[in-house]
């Protein structure tokens, strides 16, 4: 089994912190907040102010900074279970707690946006409703987007969280919350956690099985969407199987 580094000092132990009071009155994020308001601030500078305090010779933007900067991104930041942030010198569990809280609220938000029953009409409006919140997900999941004859959301369930790069996916299990809420239509969505969007053969297989089994059911199967991860190659973070041609009959 690999070994992990040790963890860094808890919050109480670290002595002589540098003090964000320390820095100039202009480069203190709180102040900059207060004057210019809080989208000036830096990625490292908004984590700096939940970390409040730094360690002996880093102030709390330096180790903001090296918090983004190790984990490459705000998504793989979100993404980070409590242990391995505490592996970071510096954080401790309050620190960690903190980051972790601040994150989940981001993601409470974004479940609070889809409760205003968007419309899901096109797949780009599907992956912009579940984008913020799959960047937690670190195995695959499935869900089921219940539409109503305007294709507006009426819920949204969960209908398998898998181990890494698979899920197991069972007609009845997609169908019984569309026949319980009286739906019109679904829409089908999931993860890759490897961060490539394009379908295997197993999903575009699976898709068509369920497909059949709306049309005995007279429930129809929209979409299927699968949410990945942008790259320089690739800007886009999602494929449509219908746009890509495997809805054909």
């Amino acid at each position: 089994m690999k070994s992990h580094p040790a963890l860094g000092p808890s919050d109480t132990s670290v002595s002589a912190p540098a003090r964000m009071a320390e820095l100039p009155a202009d480069d203190r994020p709180r102040e900059r907040i207060a004057r210019d308001g809080v989208g000036v601030l830096r990625n490292g500078e908004l984590v700096a102010v939940l970390l409040r305090t730094g360690i002996r010779g880093r102030n709390a933007v330096e180790l903001g900074d090296e918090l983004v900067r190790r984990f490459g991104s705000l998504e793989a930041l979100a993404r980070a279970s409590l242990d391995e942030l505490r592996r970071i010198k510096g954080i401790g569990t309050d620190k960690a707690a903190t980051l972790q809280a601040a994150l989940e609220l981001a993601r409470r938000l974004g479940r609070e946006r889809r409760a205003e029953s968007p419309v899901l009409d096109s797949p780009a409006r599907v992956a912009e409703l579940l984008r913020e919140e799959a960047l937690g997900w670190n195995t695959e999941h499935m869900i089921v987007l219940l539409l109503n004859t305007r294709c507006r959301l009426m819920r949204m369930e969960t209908i398998s969280e898998g181990v890494l790069d698979q899920v197991l996916v069972h007609p009845r299990e997609v169908f019984r919350p569309a026949i319980a809420a009286g739906c019109h239509s679904i829409v089908l969505v999931h993860n890759h956690p490897s961060g490539d969007p394009m379908p295997s053969e197993a999903d575009i297989r699976v898709t068509r099985e369920l497909i059949r089994s709306g049309m005995l059911l007279r429930i129809e199967i929209l979409d299927h969407v699968i949410l990945g991860r942008p790259t320089d190659q690739r800007s886009a973070d999602f494929v449509s199987l219908k746009e890509l041609g495997h809805f054909a009959r």
